[in-house]
């Protein structure tokens, strides 16, 4: 029998609001995150939007000191699992810090302090290279700053796959507690690359919107017809996953269970998915597996949905050849349309979508859905959630580099 992993705690900061329950208004209000960019000068960028956190300021949620050593990524990170921690009620005396751990998942790290920094170096020479260069820019630190905040002694450690990063995290996490190696874990993942580097890097690769600068609330439109690429978001999501007894032991309220996870590779381009899709389609079938679940079990399906040319399709083709004729019963959603896609945090914000659309029986929607490509024709919850019970959530991550990850998660029963 494997340990069963439950989660008790939720924590996010994104472009829709600054904790947990601002964030859920926010989805079940269909609020879009997506305005000009502020954070950088998009002057020069072919796409001046983004989702960027609003209204951002370190030292009015933490530590001034604190903040000042951490990347905005870590920062974002730290907040976020604060919040967790504090909603999942770990407090000194009551859980094991030697046994309880961070597994947090970034793309890219702290692209503004090497962006900076090196700017620094050309312009100062290498003596004046900033001395917290190397610290706030590898993305170890992450979990690193999480583990010291919150005196967490157990396995740390960071997840890079792109944009399958969080979920990565998630699922890692949930092993690793299943292994008997930890019995509590803070999982998710974080990101914070709108600069100029990083808008100029997707932009360069075809990769982000560039049709809606004008209409930046338009500009993600998920298995839409006029959709023209993702929309870069930031911020950050955290779970507090624990093993069941230990969480029923500390008397933690607890929303829900994690049941299962699946991860593969395409082993085929660099950028590009499989156009057949079935790298998804394996890890969408390991994950149900591992649950112990058949595709009937599924009620709600957190589309990977990038608002892509090439992502949305090829999607939508592994989800039909991973579930059958049961993909046309259920409802599937891609939330970044209002979130943007906060690339190696993506994963985390939409696991806390799932747990809370199973908590309140509701199907968060996929706005700017106008006119639906043809190929992509399953029930995607168009503009306007919907009230109704969901017992299983599957959240799908798929990234750069062919890395596909699945995490299934599912209303707690004794």
């Amino acid at each position: 029998m494997k340990r069963r992993v439950v989660i008790t705690g939720l924590g996010t900061i994104n472009s829709l609001g600054h904790n947990v329950d601002e964030f859920w208004a926010g989805i079940k209000s269909e609020k879009c995150g997506v305005g000009l960019i502020t954070r950088t000068d998009p002057t020069e960028l072919s796409t001046k939007v983004a989702a960027e956190v609003k209204d951002f300021k370190a030292s009015d949620m933490m530590d001034k000191k604190d903040a000042r050593k951490m990347a905005l990524c870590t920062q974002f990170a730290v907040i976020a699992a604060g919040e967790a921690v504090k909603d999942a009620g770990l407090t000194e005396g009551n859980f094991n810090p030697e046994r309880a751990g961070a597994i947090i998942g970034n793309g890219i790290g702290g692209f503004e302090i090497t962006e900076s920094s090196h700017k620094s170096l050309f312009e100062k020479g290498p003596q004046r290279t900033p001395p917290m260069t190397i610290p706030k820019l590898i993305s170890n630190e992450i979990p690193g700053n999480v583990a010291i905040t919150y005196g967490l002694k157990g396995p740390c450690w960071v997840v890079t796959t792109a944009c399958a990063s969080a979920t990565d995290a998630i699922g890692n996490a949930m092993m690793t507690i299943q292994s008997g190696r930890a019995d509590a874990i803070v999982a998710g993942g974080s990101e914070a690359s709108i600069t100029q580097l990083g808008v100029a890097g997707f932009n360069v690769i075809g990769a982000l919107s560039t049709k809606y600068n004008d209409e930046p609330q338009k500009a993600s439109r998920p298995f839409d017809k006029d959709r023209d690429g993702f929309v870069i978001g930031e911020g950050a999501a955290c779970l507090v996953l624990e093993e069941l007894e230990h969480a029923k032991a500390r008397g933690a309220q607890i929303y829900a269970e994690l049941a299962g996870y699946g991860n593969t590779c395409d082993a085929y381009h660099l950028t590009a998915p499989n156009p057949e899709g079935e790298g998804a389609t394996r890890a969408i079938k390991l994950a149900l597996e591992d649950a112990g679940m058949k595709p009937e079990d599924i009620d709600y399906v957190n589309a990977h949905g990038t608002s892509t040319p090439t992502n949305d399709p090829i999607e939508t083709k592994s989800i039909k050849d991973a579930l059958g004729d049961h993909a046309y019963k259920i409802k599937v959603s891609s939330t970044k349309g209002m979130t943007g896609h906060c690339i190696g945090g993506a994963g985390a914000v939409e696991a806390i979508i799932c747990v809370k659309a199973i908590q309140d029986g509701f199907y968060p929607a996929t706005i700017n859905l106008d006119e639906p490509d043809p190929a992509c024709d399953l029930d995607y919850v168009p503009n306007k959630g919907v009230e109704g019970e969901i017992n299983v959530a599957m959240s799908n991550s798929l990234g750069f580099g062919g890395h596909n990850s699945i995490v299934i998660i599912k209303k707690f029963t004794e």
